[in-house]
């Protein structure tokens, strides 16, 4: 199948303007045109920037998609590379992972200390505000 512009962005959940900055940026390659010399795309494009959009969302930049795309035209060769490329790029998102994890931490220890001052299981205290008695204070 053959798809217009628009009907890629629809197959593809991007936006119009999305497409043609990464039909602009070269990470649709061998992008092909119609008599009117307009953008079309077959359902291996289609595939490729369903996983641009993946690729996006893990964080990767548009010159590592690149690289990425380019060790992938390469063929077999290189797949030692872009696992390289892969493996880096999970590193970094457990790290976000990690790092959200902890702030849900905080999160949640604030709730249960506003939950016991509401509650009156607790007295409520602030670091921005003096206290009377420094002993007593708790981490806000």
């Amino acid at each position: 199948m053959i798809y217009t512009m628009m009907q890629a962005c629809r197959e593809t959940g991007m936006t119009y303007q999305g497409l043609k900055f990464y039909c602009n940026a070269g990470l649709v390659p061998n992008v092909k045109r119609d008599s009117i010399n307009r953008r079309i795309f077959d359902e291996h494009d289609i595939e490729w920037i369903k996983s641009l959009r993946k690729l996006r969302r893990c964080g990767m930049s548009i010159n590592d998609i690149r690289e990425y795309m380019n060790l992938c035209l390469e063929g077999e060769a290189s797949i030692p590379e872009r696992k390289l490329i892969l493996s880096r790029t999970r590193e970094r998102l457990m790290t976000q992972i990690d790092e959200l994890k902890e702030s849900i931490s905080y999160i949640d220890m604030k709730q249960g200390f506003y939950d016991g001052v509401l509650s009156g299981a607790a007295q409520y205290v602030s670091n921005l505000l003096p206290c009377s008695c420094s002993m007593d204070r708790q981490i806000q």
